[in-house]
């Protein structure tokens, strides 16, 4: 299981974010050629990022690579940059359609052939940032094997529906309904767009959660600080390791009595419930918690 709960965008072209970068408990850290980087900086960016892949990897996240855009020209220069050992991934910003991922799923394959890369090591993952991209979830999600999540860029999106972004975020509720269904249905991780409240955690957190609610596994993050909040929250608790511990075994018990629903605690549990609280549980495996221990709501470990 891929375990993304926080990916944190870090500069290209700050040597000195970078260094830090792998030193924090995000899951992924996303070294940015695009938006974060000026154009006059576009060389100095891909000469640092390609120069600290394995160093950012040896804190144990994900090291991926967000290129510029399909339609600006530079992505192919980018890929030739940072398609080097130590890379896990390549974010690919403003997806729109199926044939973006399948562009750059042949280019990987070229690559990691001449670099003698292993086949397919490369993951891809797909921002939506339009309304074209978020009505294309789907096809994008399945478009190539190495898609692992669909991500949602909130700002973009706003912008492209010209509305404005709101701290309820009521525009934002139903791209981010169809992306968490797109990933579930094509299975893989949908992962939220960036909380722009840098210095609210209150908001932060009551964002992080309402998303997990929709299906989110995970969010993309613009400061270092928002890594341990979203790490807690897209971790299962200990109750609700228990809980589904309590429902495998109970249910086991049921079925090899021949039955197909049982009541627990006085609620029906039936066979949903039972997959339901086996995903439970290889999610907190992932995660590192103990479900016989009770030591504190969360633990958190890096992937």
């Amino acid at each position: 299981m891929i375990l993304w709960r926080s990916l944190l965008f870090t500069p290209g072209n700050n040597m000195r974010m970078i260094a830090k970068a792998g030193t924090l408990a995000a899951d992924a850290v996303i070294l940015d050629l695009e938006d974060s980087v000026p154009v006059s900086d576009k060389e100095t960016a891909r000469l640092f990022v390609r120069d600290s892949l394995v160093d950012v990897g040896r804190g144990n996240a994900a090291v991926l690579v967000r290129i510029n855009a399909p339609d600006t020209g530079l992505s192919e220069d980018d890929l030739d940059w940072v398609v080097q050992p130590g890379l896990h991934g390549i974010v690919l910003p403003k997806a729109e359609s199926a044939e973006d991922v399948v562009n750059l799923a042949n280019r990987l394959e070229r690559l990691e052939s001449d670099r003698k890369l292993a086949d397919k090591s490369l993951a891809i993952v797909p921002i939506l940032e339009s309304a074209k991209g978020v009505m294309n979830g789907y096809p994008i999600a399945t478009a190539s094997s190495r898609v692992a999540a669909l991500a949602f860029g909130g700002v973009d999106f706003s912008r492209d529906m010209a509305v404005d972004l709101t701290p309820e975020g009521m525009e934002l509720f139903y791209p981010r309904a169809r992306i968490a269904i797109a990933a579930r249905a094509a299975g893989v991780l949908a992962v939220d767009t960036p909380c722009t409240a840098i210095n609210d955690p209150v908001q932060l957190k009551a964002e992080a959660k309402a998303v997990r609610q929709l299906g989110f596994r995970g969010k993309l993050l613009i400061h270092p600080a928002h890594v341990r909040i979203v790490n807690e929250v897209f971790s299962p608790t200990t109750a609700e390791v228990n809980r589904a511990r309590k429902i495998v075994e109970a249910f086991g018990a049921a079925q090899e009595q021949g039955l197909g629903a049982i009541s627990l605690d006085g609620k029906m549990i039936d066979v949903a419930n039972f997959r339901q609280a086996q995903d439970l549980l290889a999610w907190a495996e992932a995660v590192g918690l103990d479900p016989q221990e009770n030591q504190g709501s969360r633990i958190d470990r890096q992937r």
